[in-house]
C-alpha cells in the first residue's frame, strides 16, 4: 500500500490478506483501499523514535533526508522514497493460496522455456494476464503455476528467534518455538542473563487474555520490563509483573486505517466455545468482538471507532455482558459513555 508508481504482485499463502492479524471479513473490508487514492501523509510522526549518535553532529545527520527511519514499528520507511517511475498511485494484484516455488535469473529463465505473464489489467480474479515480452532482472514462479517477471522480490516470511549465536558453549533452555526460555522476571535459564523481544519465549502462566506475539510493541515492552527486572535484581528487590502482560494490545495501521488488536482477538486458544459479534460500515469501520460465557475476551477495531479504551476495560474486568446481547455493538448506543 505504501509503494507508489509500481505494479505489485502480492503472493499470499492464505485465502485472505493479513491472516496473522485478522479474519477474512476484515481482509475484505480492507481490500478496496488498495485501489483507492492515498491521502496526504501526516506532517509529523507522534510515536517515539530511537536513534544512536556519538556526537551532536551525528545526531543532526540522523535527521537528514535519505537516512533510514525507525527500526521499530510502522515508521521504518520514514526517510525512504517509496515511489517508482510509473505514473500511477499504487496498483496491486493479489495471488492467493500460493507461495514462491522457484526464482530465476534472466539466463536461467530463458533456458527454462517457461512463459511469464504481464501484470493483470483486470481486478483480482476477473481476468488473466497475457504473455510478457519484457526481459526482467528476476522471475518468480509461483506454486499455482504462474510466472511473473519483476525488478525485485520482497520476502516476508515471519519471525524466527535468532538464538544460534548464543548457544555455542552455553546450555540455555529453549521454548517450543525455539526461543530462549524466560521466567516472569525475563531471566533465562542461566543466572544473571536476561532476554527480551523476538529472541525469547515466555514460560510463565500467562493472563487468560495475553499471548506472546513477536511484534515491535511487545519487543519494546519486554525491553523496558527486562531493564526493570535487572535493576531490581541488582538491588535484591522483587520485580512486579508489568501491566502490559495483563492484556494483549497492539496498535498499528493497515492501508491508512487505524487497527487495534485486543486480547484473544482471533479466539486464540479458546477452542470452539466462543462466539463472534460484528459491526461493519463500509469504508469507515470494522468492529469484531470475541465473547465467551458472556465475557469479552478480545476485539479487532479497524477505523476511528473510539472503542479501544472501553473494550480494554471490559476485557480486563471480565464483566458479564450476557444481558446486552447484540446491543453491545449497536451504533445508536454510546457504549463508551454507558460503561464510563
Amino acid at each position: 500500500y505504501e509503494i507508489e508508481g509500481c505494479e505489485v504482485i502480492w503472493a499470499i499463502k492464505d485465502k485472505a490478506i493479513g491472516n496473522t492479524f485478522f479474519d477474512a471479513g476484515a481482509a475484505q473490508f480492507l481490500i478496496p483501499k488498495l485501489s483507492a487514492e492515498k491521502p496526504e501523509p501526516p506532517i509529523a510522526c507522534k510515536r517515539t523514535k530511537y536513534t544512536m549518535a556519538e556526537t551532536e553532529k551525528e545526531a543532526k545527520a540522523e535527521a537528514e533526508p535519505g537516512k533510514t527511519g525507525s527500526a521499530l514499528g510502522p515508521d521504518w520507511h520514514e526517510g525512504l522514497h517509496l515511489k517508482g517511475a510509473k505514473e500511477l498511485s499504487h496498483k496491486v494484484h493479489i495471488e492467493s493460496l500460493c507461495e514462491i516455488k522457484k526464482i530465476y535469473l534472466p539466463e536461467e529463465f530463458q533456458r527454462s522455456r517457461k512463459v511469464s505473464l504481464a501484470f493483470p489489467k483486470a481486478q483480482p480474479d476477473e481476468g488473466n494476464a497475457g504473455p510478457d515480452q519484457e526481459l526482467w532482472p528476476v522471475y518468480a514462479e509461483l506454486s499455482n503455476g504462474k510466472v511473473y517477471g519483476c525488478d525485485f522480490i520482497v520476502s516476508a516470511t515471519g519471525v524466527v528467534p535468532n538464538v544460534q549465536p548464543f548457544l555455542e558453549g552455553n546450555s540455555f533452555a529453549l521454548g517450543q518455538d525455539g526461543g530462549l526460555k524466560v521466567d516472569k522476571e525475563m531471566c533465562t535459564s542461566l543466572p544473571d542473563i536476561y532476554a527480551a523481544g523476538d529472541i525469547c519465549t515466555t514460560s510463565w502462566e500467562p493472563s487468560p487474555v495475553w499471548q506472546q506475539m513477536r511484534l515491535w510493541t511487545q519487543a519494546r515492552q519486554m525491553g523496558w520490563y527486562a531493564a526493570k527486572c535487572m535493576a531490581a535484581g541488582a538491588l535484591g528487590e522483587p520485580a512486579e509483573m508489568d501491566f502490559s502482560f495483563e492484556l494483549f494490545a497492539h496498535v498499528t495501521k493497515f492501508f491508512n486505517y487505524k487497527v487495534v488488536l485486543l486480547g484473544k482477538y482471533n479466539g486464540q486458544g479458546l477452542g470452539s466455545d466462543h462466539e463472534l459479534m460484528l459491526r461493519c460500515t463500509k469504508g469507515q469501520e470494522y468492529v469484531k468482538v470475541v465473547m465467551q460465557n458472556g465475557r469479552m475476551m478480545g476485539a479487532v477495531l479497524i477505523g476511528e471507532t473510539d472503542l479501544e479504551e472501553t473494550f480494554e476495560n471490559l476485557i480486563l474486568n471480565q464483566m458479564d455482558l450476557s444481558r446486552y446481547g447484540e446491543d453491545l455493538l449497536d451504533p445508536n448506543i454510546d457504549i463508551e459513555d454507558y460503561f464510563d
